[in-house]
């Protein structure tokens, strides 16, 4: 397995289980869940990647916009994208607007609503509940030896990312494609705070430094080839089946699919049994790109080698493949949804994505 892999299968594992508790403990609302007067009073239900992005830097006595900017090291479209989502539709943020200020102005204040107050309680005190959890599953030694090569890992790359992928932009890429990487103002923390930082934050930051030199390299984005160019083979893949091959939500193979399909790497072609489905099929430039991206892989992970120290990628990967088995199934376990939960009404994952897949619908790491 590519050692992106490895690190995706412990971080999406990591952040379902987290969602799932949070779901458990926050009062909310969903497509499916929630009367009419409830959905009047409860917020949407959000995933961890929220708090890491925005609702982390959000203090209880309120931020400019300007400071959240500056904070969430987010371009500015995807700051008023986030702050409109978090207040308008969401119900965890409300805006008050400076004099003279547009309504997303960099003097206009934001605030936690109520529900953000009690959802940013919740979700401070779940970090250590889900490592212990974890501890209990895989061992406390195991989970020690992660996080010390996670932040070993974290100061040998020596350069501060956010503490979560960022939301995919456009063709499902993780930043670098419209601009310059997202990328914190402050100093790196130092390593007494690092040792504080979650394993979501810790294993992100490894992942993005991945995932930004291989899109520096490649014309598809990581998340794209991980979890569907590398599972359409030569042979016909029905569009339909592809969720269960990668694990990630079908609106998120949709954006990737009509991607392919737009640039020319692969075609829709509509089988006459069963039922009429719709098939992908790559073209010669789709199994040139999957070709390249298995090379890549190997390409990259051989400079962090150069780069970084054999014995430090070696015990990154003996560190992960404790956890995560020789194909994720370990972390599987973890994954059972709460009762009622939006997750148990969805088939049971059989696999995890090659890489996180998050979007804007709320954030959660398979595109859900």
């Amino acid at each position: 397995m590519p050692i992106a892999t490895l690190l995706s299968f412990v971080l999406v594992a990591y952040t379902i289980e987290f969602d799932n508790a949070f779901e458990q403990l926050m009062p909310h609302r969903t497509t499916l869940y929630g009367t009419s007067d409830e959905r009047r009073r409860t917020p949407w239900l959000l995933s961890l990647v929220m708090w890491a992005n925005a609702m982390q830097y959000v203090d209880d006595d309120g931020i400019s916009v300007r400071e959240f900017h500056l904070r969430a090291s987010a371009r500015k479209a995807d700051t008023r994208m986030l702050l409109e989502r978090l207040s308008k539709w969401w119900g965890y943020v409300r805006m008050e607007m400076a004099p003279g200020s547009a309504a997303h102005g960099p003097d206009s204040i934001v605030r936690p609503t109520s529900a953000g107050r009690e959802a940013r309680r919740i979700w401070r005190e779940l970090f250590a509940t889900i490592e212990n959890r974890w501890c209990e599953r895989f061992g406390t030694e195991a989970i020690a030896r992660l996080r010390a090569a996670l932040e070993n890992f974290v100061d040998a790359i020596g350069d501060d990312l956010p503490e979560y992928l960022p939301i995919l932009g456009y063709g499902l890429a993780s930043g670098g494609r419209e601009g310059e990487p997202r990328r914190s103002v402050p100093p790196p923390p130092a390593r007494g705070e690092r040792s504080r930082l979650p394993l979501s934050a810790l294993l992100s930051k490894v992942l993005l430094t991945f995932a930004i030199a291989f899109e520096e390299e490649s014309d598809v984005s990581l998340a794209i080839c991980a979890n569907v160019l590398r599972v359409v083979d030569d042979d016909v893949v029905l569009v339909r089946e592809l969720p269960g091959r990668s694990g990630v939500s079908k609106e998120a193979i949709d954006m990737a699919t009509g991607y392919l399909v737009r640039h020319g790497y692969a075609k829709l072609e509509t089988r006459s049994a069963p039922n009429r489905a719709k098939a992908l099929v790559l073209t010669s430039e789709g199994r040139r790109a999957r070709a390249e991206y298995c090379d890549l892989m190997i390409t990259l992970e051989e400079r962090w080698v150069a780069r970084f120290g054999a014995e430090l990628v070696r015990e990154l990967r003996a560190s992960l493949e404790a956890v995560t088995g020789s194909d994720g199934t370990p972390l599987l376990a973890g994954l059972e949804p709460p009762p009622g939960g939006w997750r148990a009404a969805l088939p049971r994952a059989t696999t995890l994505p090659h890489f996180p897949t998050v979007l804007h619908r709320g954030g959660f790491p398979d595109g859900s």
